[in-house]
Protein backbone atom coordinates (compact mmCIF):
# COMPACT_ATOMS: atom_id res chain seq x y z
CA UNK A 1 0.00 0.00 0.00
CA UNK A 2 1.71 3.20 -1.13
CA UNK A 3 1.20 6.44 1.31
CA UNK A 4 1.28 10.01 1.13
CA UNK A 5 4.12 12.34 1.02
CA UNK A 6 5.08 13.29 4.30
CA UNK A 7 5.69 17.35 4.30
CA UNK A 8 8.98 19.20 5.20
CA UNK A 9 8.71 20.26 8.38
CA UNK A 10 11.22 23.34 10.09
CA UNK A 11 11.87 23.02 13.87
CA UNK A 12 13.29 26.51 14.67
CA UNK A 13 16.24 25.86 17.83
CA UNK A 14 18.98 27.84 16.96
CA UNK A 15 22.44 25.83 17.79
CA UNK A 16 21.22 24.06 20.70
CA UNK A 17 19.36 20.03 19.55
CA UNK A 18 15.27 20.33 19.32
CA UNK A 19 13.33 19.58 22.38
CA UNK A 20 9.32 17.62 22.09
CA UNK A 21 8.44 21.22 22.67
CA UNK A 22 10.10 22.91 20.16
CA UNK A 23 8.66 20.23 17.72
CA UNK A 24 4.78 21.03 18.96
CA UNK A 25 5.73 24.71 19.27
CA UNK A 26 6.47 24.52 15.76
CA UNK A 27 3.45 22.09 14.12
CA UNK A 28 1.48 24.05 16.00
CA UNK A 29 2.83 27.64 14.88
CA UNK A 30 2.33 26.17 10.58
CA UNK A 31 -1.41 25.43 11.58
CA UNK A 32 -2.15 28.31 12.55
CA UNK A 33 -0.69 29.99 9.52
CA UNK A 34 -2.21 28.08 7.45
CA UNK A 35 0.98 26.59 5.73
CA UNK A 36 0.18 22.63 7.07
CA UNK A 37 -3.68 22.36 5.85
CA UNK A 38 -5.61 19.95 7.07
CA UNK A 39 -4.82 16.48 5.70
CA UNK A 40 -0.89 16.82 5.58
CA UNK A 41 0.98 13.77 6.67
CA UNK A 42 3.72 14.88 9.40
CA UNK A 43 7.14 13.01 8.33
CA UNK A 44 7.79 9.80 10.54
CA UNK A 45 9.52 9.52 13.72
CA UNK A 46 12.34 8.17 12.29
CA UNK A 47 12.83 11.11 9.57
CA UNK A 48 12.19 13.44 12.57
CA UNK A 49 14.93 11.35 14.20
CA UNK A 50 17.65 11.59 11.54
CA UNK A 51 16.66 14.90 10.63
CA UNK A 52 16.90 16.95 13.93
CA UNK A 53 19.76 14.39 15.82
CA UNK A 54 16.99 13.55 18.38
CA UNK A 55 16.09 10.02 20.00
CA UNK A 56 12.95 8.40 18.99
CA UNK A 57 11.48 8.53 21.78
CA UNK A 58 11.63 12.58 21.82
CA UNK A 59 9.69 12.89 19.08
CA UNK A 60 7.29 10.27 19.69
CA UNK A 61 6.78 12.59 22.56
CA UNK A 62 6.24 15.29 20.47
CA UNK A 63 3.92 13.47 18.31
CA UNK A 64 2.25 11.85 20.99
CA UNK A 65 1.54 15.77 22.78
CA UNK A 66 -0.14 16.86 19.17
CA UNK A 67 -2.64 13.88 19.18
CA UNK A 68 -3.72 15.09 23.03
CA UNK A 69 -3.78 18.38 21.71
CA UNK A 70 -6.34 17.85 19.01
CA UNK A 71 -3.76 19.23 16.65
CA UNK A 72 -2.89 15.62 14.42
CA UNK A 73 -4.08 12.26 14.47
CA UNK A 74 -2.21 9.22 14.18
CA UNK A 75 -3.45 6.39 11.88
CA UNK A 76 -2.53 3.20 11.80
CA UNK A 77 0.27 2.05 9.33
CA UNK A 78 -0.60 5.10 7.62
CA UNK A 79 1.29 8.15 9.83
CA UNK A 80 0.51 10.99 11.34
CA UNK A 81 -1.97 13.40 9.76
CA UNK A 82 -3.00 17.68 10.43
CA UNK A 83 -6.84 17.62 11.61
CA UNK A 84 -9.48 19.65 10.07
CA UNK A 85 -10.40 22.60 12.56
CA UNK A 86 -13.54 21.29 13.97
CA UNK A 87 -15.87 24.73 13.66
CA UNK A 88 -19.35 24.50 13.28
CA UNK A 89 -21.16 27.79 11.92
CA UNK A 90 -23.74 29.44 14.82
CA UNK A 91 -27.16 29.07 13.91
CA UNK A 92 -29.31 32.10 13.36
CA UNK A 93 -31.30 33.18 16.73
CA UNK A 94 -34.51 32.64 16.66
CA UNK A 95 -35.35 35.35 19.14
CA UNK A 96 -33.27 38.17 20.19
CA UNK A 97 -33.56 38.46 23.72
CA UNK A 98 -32.47 41.29 25.53
CA UNK A 99 -28.92 42.21 27.37
CA UNK A 100 -28.66 42.09 31.04
CA UNK A 101 -29.15 46.18 32.69
CA UNK A 102 -25.76 46.55 34.48
CA UNK A 103 -24.15 49.09 36.04
CA UNK A 104 -21.49 51.69 34.59
CA UNK A 105 -17.76 50.24 35.40
CA UNK A 106 -17.14 51.50 38.54
CA UNK A 107 -13.15 52.04 37.67
CA UNK A 108 -12.95 51.70 33.33
CA UNK A 109 -9.12 52.53 33.53
CA UNK A 110 -6.41 49.60 33.28
CA UNK A 111 -3.75 49.23 36.28
CA UNK A 112 -0.87 49.65 33.72
CA UNK A 113 -0.68 52.06 30.87
CA UNK A 114 -0.13 50.62 27.21
CA UNK A 115 3.35 49.91 26.02
CA UNK A 116 5.58 52.78 25.54
CA UNK A 117 3.61 55.31 28.03
CA UNK A 118 5.81 55.62 31.33
CA UNK A 119 3.61 54.29 34.38
CA UNK A 120 4.31 57.06 36.74
CA UNK A 121 1.16 56.20 39.34
CA UNK A 122 1.07 52.35 39.47
CA UNK A 123 1.47 50.56 42.72
CA UNK A 124 3.52 47.62 41.46
CA UNK A 125 7.16 46.74 41.70
CA UNK A 126 9.22 46.77 38.58
CA UNK A 127 8.78 43.12 37.14
CA UNK A 128 12.77 42.91 36.76
CA UNK A 129 13.06 43.20 41.05
CA UNK A 130 10.64 39.92 41.04
CA UNK A 131 11.74 36.11 41.83
CA UNK A 132 10.34 34.71 38.36
CA UNK A 133 12.51 31.84 38.38
CA UNK A 134 12.84 30.64 41.56
CA UNK A 135 8.73 30.38 41.74
CA UNK A 136 9.45 28.85 38.18
CA UNK A 137 11.48 26.34 40.02
CA UNK A 138 8.60 26.14 42.67
CA UNK A 139 6.17 25.81 39.80
CA UNK A 140 8.12 22.79 38.87
CA UNK A 141 8.69 21.43 41.72
CA UNK A 142 4.82 21.43 42.84
CA UNK A 143 4.30 20.23 39.37
CA UNK A 144 5.80 16.71 39.91
CA UNK A 145 2.95 16.21 42.69
CA UNK A 146 -0.29 13.97 42.34
CA UNK A 147 -2.49 17.42 41.54
CA UNK A 148 -5.39 16.85 44.69
CA UNK A 149 -9.22 16.23 43.04
CA UNK A 150 -10.56 18.54 45.56
CA UNK A 151 -9.68 22.15 46.56
CA UNK A 152 -9.65 23.54 50.00
CA UNK A 153 -12.00 26.01 50.94
CA UNK A 154 -10.06 27.69 53.39
CA UNK A 155 -7.13 27.18 51.58
CA UNK A 156 -4.03 25.09 50.87
CA UNK A 157 -3.17 24.24 54.97
CA UNK A 158 0.91 23.79 54.26
CA UNK A 159 0.51 27.66 52.91
CA UNK A 160 -1.99 28.65 56.19
CA UNK A 161 0.45 27.01 58.14
CA UNK A 162 3.53 28.91 56.48
CA UNK A 163 1.78 32.35 56.90
CA UNK A 164 0.74 31.67 60.37
CA UNK A 165 4.88 30.47 61.46
CA UNK A 166 5.90 34.21 59.66
CA UNK A 167 3.25 35.97 61.37
CA UNK A 168 4.39 34.69 64.51
CA UNK A 169 8.00 35.66 63.92
CA UNK A 170 6.62 39.20 63.76
CA UNK A 171 4.76 39.01 67.23
CA UNK A 172 1.06 38.31 65.64
CA UNK A 173 -1.03 35.63 68.12
CA UNK A 174 -2.13 33.70 64.52
CA UNK A 175 -2.62 29.67 64.29
CA UNK A 176 -2.99 28.07 60.48
CA UNK A 177 -7.34 27.66 61.52
CA UNK A 178 -7.44 31.24 62.06
CA UNK A 179 -6.07 32.33 57.81
CA UNK A 180 -8.11 32.16 55.06
CA UNK A 181 -6.37 32.58 51.79
CA UNK A 182 -7.90 34.63 48.91
CA UNK A 183 -7.18 35.70 45.85
CA UNK A 184 -5.37 38.85 46.34
CA UNK A 185 -6.30 41.25 49.21
CA UNK A 186 -9.08 41.85 47.49
CA UNK A 187 -10.87 39.17 48.07
CA UNK A 188 -10.07 39.44 51.80
CA UNK A 189 -11.80 42.95 51.56
CA UNK A 190 -14.74 41.42 50.02
CA UNK A 191 -15.43 38.31 52.00
CA UNK A 192 -15.38 40.69 55.12
CA UNK A 193 -17.50 43.48 53.57
CA UNK A 194 -20.10 40.46 52.64
CA UNK A 195 -20.07 38.98 55.76
CA UNK A 196 -20.98 42.37 57.94
CA UNK A 197 -24.46 42.15 59.68
CA UNK A 198 -24.33 46.36 59.99
CA UNK A 199 -23.50 47.84 56.82
CA UNK A 200 -21.65 50.91 57.64
CA UNK A 201 -17.52 51.21 57.65
CA UNK A 202 -15.54 53.90 58.27
CA UNK A 203 -12.23 54.27 56.29
CA UNK A 204 -9.43 56.77 55.79
CA UNK A 205 -9.92 59.69 53.21
CA UNK A 206 -8.19 59.54 50.86
CA UNK A 207 -8.22 55.38 50.42
CA UNK A 208 -7.41 52.35 48.45
CA UNK A 209 -9.90 53.09 45.95
CA UNK A 210 -10.77 49.44 44.89
CA UNK A 211 -11.64 49.46 48.45
CA UNK A 212 -13.64 52.32 48.72
CA UNK A 213 -15.90 51.18 44.98
CA UNK A 214 -15.99 47.39 46.54
CA UNK A 215 -17.57 48.06 50.01
CA UNK A 216 -19.96 50.73 48.08
CA UNK A 217 -21.18 47.86 45.44
CA UNK A 218 -21.86 45.54 48.42
CA UNK A 219 -24.41 48.23 49.99
CA UNK A 220 -22.13 49.48 52.71
CA UNK A 221 -22.71 53.14 53.91
CA UNK A 222 -18.96 54.72 54.19
CA UNK A 223 -17.90 57.14 56.51
CA UNK A 224 -14.79 59.17 56.23
CA UNK A 225 -11.50 59.30 58.28
CA UNK A 226 -10.09 62.26 57.23
CA UNK A 227 -6.38 61.73 56.48
CA UNK A 228 -3.33 64.23 55.93
CA UNK A 229 0.33 63.05 55.02
CA UNK A 230 1.53 66.28 55.94
CA UNK A 231 -0.13 66.86 59.21
CA UNK A 232 -1.05 63.45 60.77
CA UNK A 233 -4.30 62.28 62.13
CA UNK A 234 -6.50 64.24 63.91
CA UNK A 235 -7.59 62.26 66.87
CA UNK A 236 -10.07 64.48 67.77
CA UNK A 237 -11.93 64.69 64.29
CA UNK A 238 -11.79 60.58 64.34
CA UNK A 239 -13.17 60.32 67.44
CA UNK A 240 -16.42 62.74 66.35
CA UNK A 241 -16.28 60.32 63.28
CA UNK A 242 -16.15 56.95 65.20
CA UNK A 243 -18.63 58.39 67.21
CA UNK A 244 -21.24 58.03 64.20
CA UNK A 245 -20.80 54.10 65.45
CA UNK A 246 -19.46 52.53 62.14
CA UNK A 247 -19.51 48.74 62.61
CA UNK A 248 -15.80 48.63 61.10
CA UNK A 249 -12.99 50.48 60.42
CA UNK A 250 -10.77 49.57 57.68
CA UNK A 251 -7.01 51.21 58.37
CA UNK A 252 -4.11 51.25 56.32
CA UNK A 253 -1.60 51.92 58.83
CA UNK A 254 1.42 51.45 56.89
CA UNK A 255 2.61 52.93 53.87
CA UNK A 256 -1.04 53.80 53.19
CA UNK A 257 -2.30 53.64 49.66
CA UNK A 258 -2.88 56.22 47.93
CA UNK A 259 -0.31 58.96 50.21
CA UNK A 260 2.44 56.51 52.04
CA UNK A 261 2.13 58.03 55.16
CA UNK A 262 2.12 55.56 58.26
CA UNK A 263 0.62 56.22 61.90
CA UNK A 264 2.81 57.17 64.17
CA UNK A 265 3.09 55.01 67.33
CA UNK A 266 0.87 57.48 68.91
CA UNK A 267 -1.92 57.55 66.15
CA UNK A 268 -1.83 53.23 66.28
CA UNK A 269 -2.55 53.64 69.87
CA UNK A 270 -4.87 56.48 69.70
CA UNK A 271 -6.92 54.66 66.98
CA UNK A 272 -7.09 51.58 68.98
CA UNK A 273 -8.22 53.44 72.10
CA UNK A 274 -11.15 55.25 69.84
CA UNK A 275 -12.39 52.24 68.29
CA UNK A 276 -12.53 50.60 71.40
CA UNK A 277 -14.84 53.31 73.19
CA UNK A 278 -16.97 53.03 70.23
CA UNK A 279 -17.34 49.56 69.51
CA UNK A 280 -15.93 49.83 66.60
CA UNK A 281 -14.11 46.49 64.83
CA UNK A 282 -11.05 47.19 62.93
CA UNK A 283 -9.93 45.47 59.72
CA UNK A 284 -6.13 45.78 59.30
CA UNK A 285 -4.50 46.17 55.15
CA UNK A 286 -1.11 45.57 56.20
CA UNK A 287 0.37 45.68 52.77
CA UNK A 288 3.14 48.00 53.77
CA UNK A 289 4.90 47.02 56.47
CA UNK A 290 7.53 44.56 55.55
CA UNK A 291 8.78 46.88 52.87
CA UNK A 292 11.45 48.14 54.88
CA UNK A 293 15.05 48.42 55.16
CA UNK A 294 17.10 45.69 56.78
CA UNK A 295 14.83 43.31 57.64
CA UNK A 296 12.78 45.79 60.07
CA UNK A 297 8.83 46.30 60.19
CA UNK A 298 6.54 48.60 61.53
CA UNK A 299 4.74 47.55 64.16
CA UNK A 300 0.87 46.20 63.30
CA UNK A 301 -3.09 47.40 64.80
CA UNK A 302 -3.04 43.27 65.42
CA UNK A 303 -0.42 43.47 66.85
CA UNK A 304 -1.17 46.11 69.35
CA UNK A 305 -4.74 45.21 69.08
CA UNK A 306 -4.75 41.46 69.82
CA UNK A 307 -7.07 38.82 67.94
CA UNK A 308 -10.09 40.65 67.65
CA UNK A 309 -8.32 42.81 64.79
CA UNK A 310 -9.04 41.43 61.35
CA UNK A 311 -5.72 41.19 59.47
CA UNK A 312 -4.69 41.31 55.78
CA UNK A 313 -2.07 40.89 53.60
CA UNK A 314 -0.55 39.93 50.31
CA UNK A 315 1.86 38.39 48.30
CA UNK A 316 0.55 40.10 45.19
CA UNK A 317 2.60 43.05 45.10
CA UNK A 318 6.20 41.76 46.60
CA UNK A 319 6.17 38.53 45.19
CA UNK A 320 4.44 38.29 41.95
CA UNK A 321 0.98 40.07 40.80
CA UNK A 322 -0.32 37.21 38.50
CA UNK A 323 -0.17 34.79 41.43
CA UNK A 324 -3.20 36.83 43.51
CA UNK A 325 -2.37 35.34 46.77
CA UNK A 326 -3.62 36.96 49.77
CA UNK A 327 -5.03 36.27 53.27
CA UNK A 328 -7.33 36.90 56.13
CA UNK A 329 -6.31 36.18 59.57
CA UNK A 330 -9.31 36.26 61.95
CA UNK A 331 -10.36 35.67 64.90
CA UNK A 332 -11.41 31.78 65.23
CA UNK A 333 -15.32 32.57 65.54
CA UNK A 334 -15.23 34.50 62.47
CA UNK A 335 -13.22 32.35 60.55
CA UNK A 336 -16.68 29.75 59.68
CA UNK A 337 -18.55 32.72 58.27
CA UNK A 338 -15.29 34.02 56.18
CA UNK A 339 -14.88 30.81 54.50
CA UNK A 340 -18.69 30.42 54.07
CA UNK A 341 -18.78 33.83 52.06
CA UNK A 342 -15.57 33.06 49.65
CA UNK A 343 -17.54 29.67 48.80
CA UNK A 344 -20.42 31.60 47.62
CA UNK A 345 -18.00 33.71 45.00
CA UNK A 346 -15.67 31.24 43.97
CA UNK A 347 -15.80 27.90 46.12
CA UNK A 348 -12.11 27.61 46.60
CA UNK A 349 -9.10 28.76 44.65
CA UNK A 350 -6.60 26.87 42.38
CA UNK A 351 -4.41 24.52 44.89
CA UNK A 352 -1.30 24.53 41.94
CA UNK A 353 -0.66 29.10 42.55
CA UNK A 354 -1.50 28.38 46.34
CA UNK A 355 1.23 25.37 46.45
CA UNK A 356 3.61 27.45 44.57
CA UNK A 357 3.86 29.98 47.64
CA UNK A 358 3.89 27.79 50.33
CA UNK A 359 7.19 26.05 48.15
CA UNK A 360 8.79 29.42 48.34
CA UNK A 361 8.07 30.31 51.65
CA UNK A 362 9.29 26.78 52.73
CA UNK A 363 12.33 26.94 51.03
CA UNK A 364 13.37 30.47 52.31
CA UNK A 365 12.99 32.50 48.99
CA UNK A 366 10.92 35.03 50.24
CA UNK A 367 12.75 36.21 52.66
CA UNK A 368 16.00 36.51 50.55
CA UNK A 369 13.88 38.36 47.64
CA UNK A 370 12.64 41.00 50.19
CA UNK A 371 16.48 41.95 51.07
CA UNK A 372 16.73 42.04 47.72
CA UNK A 373 13.60 44.10 46.68
CA UNK A 374 14.22 46.47 49.84
CA UNK A 375 17.89 47.43 48.73
CA UNK A 376 16.42 48.20 44.98
CA UNK A 377 13.86 50.33 46.46
CA UNK A 378 15.84 51.89 49.04
CA UNK A 379 18.28 52.77 45.94
CA UNK A 380 14.98 54.10 44.12
CA UNK A 381 13.65 55.72 46.55
CA UNK A 382 16.61 58.16 47.40
CA UNK A 383 16.87 58.55 43.30
CA UNK A 384 13.45 59.82 43.33
CA UNK A 385 13.57 62.11 46.00
CA UNK A 386 17.03 63.64 44.80
CA UNK A 387 15.18 63.95 41.66
CA UNK A 388 11.66 65.96 43.04
CA UNK A 389 14.36 68.26 44.97
CA UNK A 390 16.28 69.02 41.93
CA UNK A 391 13.35 69.37 39.36
CA UNK A 392 9.83 70.45 41.38
CA UNK A 393 8.95 73.97 40.99
CA UNK A 394 8.18 76.00 44.31
CA UNK A 395 4.77 75.12 45.70
CA UNK A 396 5.24 71.51 45.03
CA UNK A 397 5.43 69.04 48.17
CA UNK A 398 5.74 65.53 48.41
CA UNK A 399 5.53 62.97 51.46
CA UNK A 400 8.59 61.28 52.58
CA UNK A 401 7.25 57.65 53.56
CA UNK A 402 10.67 55.85 53.64
CA UNK A 403 9.32 52.86 52.33
CA UNK A 404 6.68 51.37 50.28
CA UNK A 405 6.92 51.44 46.84
CA UNK A 406 4.81 55.35 45.92
CA UNK A 407 5.01 58.62 47.60
CA UNK A 408 2.42 61.45 47.36
CA UNK A 409 3.27 64.07 45.22
CA UNK A 410 0.83 67.28 46.47
CA UNK A 411 0.80 70.20 43.73
CA UNK A 412 -0.82 74.15 43.83
CA UNK A 413 -4.48 74.66 43.93
CA UNK A 414 -4.05 76.75 40.72
CA UNK A 415 -2.77 73.69 38.49
CA UNK A 416 -6.42 71.82 36.98
CA UNK A 417 -5.44 67.94 37.71
CA UNK A 418 -7.49 67.19 34.32
CA UNK A 419 -5.57 69.15 32.35
CA UNK A 420 -2.54 68.33 34.01
CA UNK A 421 -3.26 64.22 33.28
CA UNK A 422 -4.02 65.21 29.71
CA UNK A 423 -1.03 67.24 29.14
CA UNK A 424 1.06 64.78 30.37
CA UNK A 425 -0.47 61.87 28.50
CA UNK A 426 0.37 63.88 25.24
CA UNK A 427 4.07 63.25 26.16
CA UNK A 428 4.24 59.75 27.42
CA UNK A 429 3.40 60.19 30.65
CA UNK A 430 0.54 58.15 32.70
CA UNK A 431 -0.82 59.77 36.17
CA UNK A 432 -3.70 58.45 38.44
CA UNK A 433 -6.65 60.07 38.62
CA UNK A 434 -7.14 59.65 42.21
CA UNK A 435 -10.55 61.30 42.81
CA UNK A 436 -12.08 57.75 43.08
CA UNK A 437 -9.95 57.63 46.62
CA UNK A 438 -11.66 60.59 48.29
CA UNK A 439 -15.00 60.43 50.50
CA UNK A 440 -16.21 63.90 49.90
CA UNK A 441 -14.81 66.41 48.59
CA UNK A 442 -10.64 66.10 47.92
CA UNK A 443 -8.68 67.91 50.56
CA UNK A 444 -5.23 67.04 48.82
CA UNK A 445 -4.57 68.05 45.48
CA UNK A 446 -1.70 65.90 43.43
CA UNK A 447 -1.40 62.08 42.99
CA UNK A 448 1.00 58.55 43.66
CA UNK A 449 4.80 58.62 42.54
CA UNK A 450 5.17 54.96 41.62
CA UNK A 451 9.50 54.74 42.60
CA UNK A 452 8.97 51.54 42.50
CA UNK A 453 7.79 50.74 39.08
CA UNK A 454 10.19 52.75 37.14
CA UNK A 455 14.14 52.54 36.93
CA UNK A 456 15.46 55.49 38.65
CA UNK A 457 16.39 56.57 34.36
CA UNK A 458 12.61 56.84 33.31
CA UNK A 459 11.91 58.06 36.58
CA UNK A 460 14.01 60.99 35.96
CA UNK A 461 12.88 61.72 32.36
CA UNK A 462 8.85 61.22 33.75
CA UNK A 463 9.37 63.74 36.75
CA UNK A 464 11.18 65.90 34.11
CA UNK A 465 8.18 66.14 32.19
CA UNK A 466 5.75 66.59 34.77
CA UNK A 467 8.06 69.85 36.10
CA UNK A 468 7.96 71.32 32.55
CA UNK A 469 4.30 70.97 32.36
CA UNK A 470 3.48 72.56 35.45
CA UNK A 471 5.69 75.38 34.65
CA UNK A 472 3.28 75.21 31.72
CA UNK A 473 0.43 75.68 33.36
CA UNK A 474 1.67 77.91 35.79
CA UNK A 475 2.12 80.41 33.15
Amino acid sequence: MSRAPYVGLHVATGARRATAADIVASVQREISAGALPAGSRLPPVRALEKQLGLSKNTAQAAYDELVARGLVEAREREGVFVMAASRMEPPQPIVHVPLPRLVPPPLSRSDLPGRGTIALSTVFIDPELLPTERIADCARSVLREKMPAQYEAQGYRPLREAIAKRLQARGLDVEADEVVITTGSQQSLDIVARSLAVKRVACESPVYAYAKLLFESLGNELVGLHLDPFGGIDLDLWDRTLATKPSLAYLIPSFHNPTGYSYSSGELRGVLELCQKHGVAILEDDWGSDMMSDGEYRPMLRMLGGKNVLYVNSFTKKLLPSLRIGFVAASPELVPTLVAMKRLSTLGNAWLTEAVVAEFLERGYYDTHLQALQRALDTRYAACLAALDELMPEGVKWTRPGGGPTLWLELPRSIDLPALEAHLARRGVNVSNASAAFLGPAHLHGFRIAYAFLSETEMRTALTIVADALRALSR
